[in-house]
């Protein structure tokens, strides 16, 4: 459990603890800040998460790119040495 989830479950306990007056007075605003903070979070993370996922995308791209010229140049120095041989 990470410390974020952590976080989340100790604010989620203490707007179950105390009284029923104090809870019924206090708890919607408490609970409207950890739903806040939880979506803040998970808002956060997915854009880690996205700007991860691109950027391994991009480097794939590159590889497959770097992967596709040397197979040509493979081929086309075949192709090459074949011509030479036939001729």
């Amino acid at each position: 459990m990470s410390s974020d989830d952590a976080t989340l479950s100790a604010q989620v306990n203490r707007l179950n603890v105390g009284d029923e007056q104090q809870a019924s007075e206090t708890a919607p605003s408490e609970l409207v800040a950890v739903v806040d903070d939880l979506l803040n979070q998970l808002g956060s993370k997915f854009s880690n998460i996205s700007s991860e996922l691109i950027g391994k995308l991009d480097d794939m791209s590159r590889r497959l790119d770097n992967l596709e010229a040397t197979i040509e140049a493979s081929n086309a120095q075949v192709e090459a040495g074949n011509e030479t041989r036939a001729q």
